[in-house]
């Protein structure tokens, strides 16, 4: 209940609100037994720093632009870009997943957002498609509690996420939500702790 989310994600402000969209979402993508709760709330908590960070964060500075994208940011670009997040948003995304070219603002519209941060046009409209819902309305829905929980539903159900939550296995959970393995030992120790919680 409330009390064991509570534990899940401590320091969060708005624990009744964050239960209210699971209790509500969760059936209906199935993800309705112990270890896929468990999954789920853990990849969802390492994601989004306990549920609190629902945007993506582009404000870099010139370096960290030069870092990220060397290719996009070179240091002359970076200088002129660092720290205005639209700007940022409209290059990096620009002409990839979906968007238009830097110039149509799709970058900045269709940046990440949700517990599993859902990002770029052409994934904003398979999560519209899927909901019935006008692709313009989404980024809208997305910062609210319900749609960041509802896109984090939908790329678990689109990606068949659990069936590895059934098997308690976290790797390639991570694989299939980062890329990569970046965050594995935290999200191995946020899955632990949610079982314990969650009393499996």
């Amino acid at each position: 209940g409330r009390n064991q989310l509570a534990q899940l994600i401590p320091g969060n402000s708005y624990v009744d609100q964050w239960y209210d969209a699971l209790a509500q979402c969760l059936p209906e993508y199935d993800i309705d037994t112990i270890p896929r709760v468990a999954a789920f709330v853990a990849q969802c908590a390492h994601e989004s720093g306990s549920f609190t960070a629902i945007k993506e964060n582009l404000n870099y500075k010139a370096e960290s632009l030069s870092r990220v994208w060397p290719r996009l940011f070179p240091a002359d670009v970076a200088k002129k870009y660092a720290h205005n997040q639209e700007m940022i948003a409209n290059r990096a995304y620009g002409g990839r997943m979906g968007n238009g070219p830097e110039e149509t603002g799709d970058g900045w519209k269709f940046c990440g957002r949700g517990l599993i941060q859902l990002t770029g046009r052409a994934n904003y409209q398979s999560f519209a498609d899927s909901l019935e819902m006008s692709i313009d309305d989404v980024p809208e829905y997305l910062a609210t509690f319900e749609g960041a929980v509802q896109s984090a539903c939908w790329f678990w159900e689109s990606n068949n996420l659990n069936q590895w939550a059934d098997k308690s296995d976290i790797l390639t959970l991570t694989k299939k939500i980062n890329g990569g393995t970046l965050g594995l030992e935290d999200r191995k120790k946020h899955f632990e702790h949610a079982l314990h919680v969650l009393g499996a």
